[in-house]
């Protein structure tokens, strides 16, 4: 699956034939064809608001609802190449991963759900029911209790899997515990499997936890548009609630975004 979209319009680029080029007619990789071509953008005048007022008729047209599909454009495209990198900007993102961190395979436990981020930005999500959920019904006490003796009882996973699309379909929301492969999964649960990976993990500003973390989601955005040398990979995303998060008013989290090498191929 490819994780390139146009850093103009967000269309993905599933296809070599939707790429743009440049003035000597190679591909770019940044921008699709029909918002760049042979070195320039085809409306160099159009404005980020005409832009989203563009792409939400085809949006619909794809079967979403229209206000879905307005809100995820203005919460998503602001955060692509060409429009987060005015004249003069060095076009590098202000916000870098803290570090990188390699992590073998994850098996995760707790409540799941499918979800977009257009029904996220529309409000029409299930995200916020999840954790609501989670805490009325104390998921963490009911799962399985690992083998491995030290395991912080404060640690739960916010994990994000069998993205569709990228950043644009359907993925798998869950939160939840580390479980074992032999562990069976209670009724209501889901289990999911995060591959071995590399990590860019970012860690949020202190404060009300889903201001910090939605804040901390829109650099990533941001970062991940505009980074030079590494992209996504989509293969599973997680944020990591530790005892820093135990106070939901001055919480801080890690999040870990799976990411690799550009030009390095996925198997």
């Amino acid at each position: 699956m490819s994780t390139l979209v146009c850093q103009s319009c967000g269309m993905p680029l599933t296809e070599e034939a939707l790429i743009g080029t440049d003035a000597e007619h190679n591909k770019v990789k940044d921008y699709c064809k029909y918002c760049y071509e042979s070195g320039a953008f085809t409306q160099p005048d159009l404005t980020l608001e005409e832009m989203v007022e563009t792409c939400v008729p085809i949006m619909v047209q794809e079967g979403m609802e229209e206000q879905a599909a307005r809100s995820m454009m203005q919460n998503y495209l602001p955060n692509l190449k060409r429009w987060s990198s005015p004249d003069g900007d060095s076009g590098r993102p202000a916000v870098q991963p803290d570090r990188y961190a390699d992590k073998a395979e994850i098996r995760l436990m707790g409540i799941a759900a499918t979800t977009t981020n257009a029904s996220e930005l529309s409000g029409g999500g299930i995200i916020s029911k999840l954790w609501a959920r989670f805490g009325q019904e104390a998921i963490r006490d009911k799962l399985p209790a690992r083998a491995d003796a030290q395991q912080d009882q404060n640690l739960f996973y916010a994990c994000y899997t069998n993205y569709e699309n990228g950043a644009l379909g359907e993925y798998t929301f869950l939160i939840g515990a580390e479980a074992d492969a032999s562990d069976e999964v209670p009724a209501g649960m889901q289990a999911v499997v995060v591959p071995p990976a590399t990590y860019a993990v970012f860690t949020t500003a202190k404060g009300p936890m889903d201001r910090v973390v939605l804040e901390a989601w829109q650099a990533i955005w941001k970062w991940s548009a505009l980074a030079a040398d590494m992209e996504r990979t989509f293969t599973g995303d997680f944020e990591l609630y530790d005892e820093r998060s135990l106070n939901p008013q001055d919480a801080q989290v890690d999040i870990y975004i799976a990411v690799r090498p550009k030009g390095v191929n996925q198997d």
